[in-house]
């Protein structure tokens, strides 16, 4: 148990403060739901119902990925994060054809909420908060991706710069992305169906939340899936080559894979280099290359082996230096 919570203590930040708000936005708006019976209301109240636990679950699943390797898992837990995010877009999925549904219901036999007032006060605030943990994620993404931004930053670079985020942060954005997104929606058919009485609005507000969410299932569930199966990072595999091709000491590259383990890379490289070098010279140089490589962004585990130069070249598609790489 002491290991446990010493591991929570590693777990990924911004999910942790996006789960906290959204149970808070949750509760606010079942309430708002059930003396309003508003189905916009609804749609909102599920989805964040569904972001809520979703967020814990990632969470839990970001710090546990951090535990050691043992004699019965060598290769350590870093795809566990990937199975528990797997297991968490099921919530989202469920609460999104709850959400359709219930749409649909509202749009072939209206019924006309009441509280008008209460709807608008908590869209209002669930909307401030959401946005907050967007972007508070949106920092976090372009954290991790190494680049700097101004004020906006959060809310505009950090889409290009997704892909280099952990899948938990990523995860943050995008349900939070959607979250704010879907509050606005709702906010928008709540006003439209008081001031004119066109009701089937709330209806089709709560299916387009629901269609919203099922792309963040869909987006999460593939980017996660081929984190399972090991996904090569090619950005970093560009990365590390030019930071190999550079060294001094590196003639060639024979081989070079960079694979996604959860929020960490495993680097396995074969390194050519001077056939001269004595038997210490090679050690040294074998350890400065692990050392360089597991300073990079996070790496976490690195085999670096070295071959004799034949003379040809076999390390032939190098291409740019990545930028957002370029300043870490």
């Amino acid at each position: 148990m002491k290991e446990f919570f010493g591991l929570l203590k590693q777990g990924n930040k911004p999910s942790l403060t996006a789960a906290i708000i959204n149970t808070f936005i949750a509760i606010m708006k079942g309430v708002a739901f059930f003396f309003t019976g508003n189905v916009a209301m609804f749609a909102e109240t599920m989805h964040s119902i569904g972001d809520a636990a979703n967020q814990y679950f990632v969470f839990i699943g970001s710090a546990l990925s951090k535990k050691a390797p043992t004699k019965r898992f060598p290769n350590g837990f870093g795809r566990l994060l990937n199975i528990v995010l797997l297991g968490a877009v099921l919530i989202v999925g469920i609460m999104a054809y709850e959400t359709v549904v219930e749409g649909w219901h509202q749009m072939t036999a209206p019924v006309e909420a009441e509280g008008f007032i209460i709807s608008v006060v908590v869209l209002s605030i669930a909307i401030l908060l959401e946005f907050f943990v967007l972007y508070k994620a949106g920092k976090e993404v372009l954290h991790e991706a190494g680049v700097k931004g101004g004020a906006m930053a959060p809310l505009t670079t950090s889409f290009a710069h997704l892909n280099r985020a952990k899948p938990a942060t990523k995860l943050v954005f995008l349900e939070d992305l959607v979250a704010t997104s879907g509050g606005v929606l709702a906010l928008v058919a709540v006003l439209i169906a008081h001031y004119t009485g066109f009701l089937q609005i709330e209806g089709a507000a709560s299916i387009a939340i629901g269609f919203m969410m099922l792309y963040v299932v869909a987006k999460v569930f593939m980017d996660n899936a081929r984190g399972v199966i090991g996904e090569t990072d090619e950005q970093m595999v560009n990365h590390i080559a030019h930071i190999l091709t550079d060294h001094p000491d590196v003639r060639d590259i024979k081989e070079l894979e960079v694979v996604k383990e959860g929020e960490f890379l495993h680097v396995e490289t074969k390194i050519e280099v001077d056939p001269q070098l004595t038997v210490p010279e090679a050690d040294a140089l074998q350890e400065r290359l692990a050392e360089i490589i597991l300073s990079q962004p996070s790496v976490d585990d690195v085999i670096v082996s070295l071959d004799a130069d034949d003379g040809e070249t076999h390390w032939t598609h190098l291409s740019s230096r990545p930028e957002s790489l370029n300043k870490k």
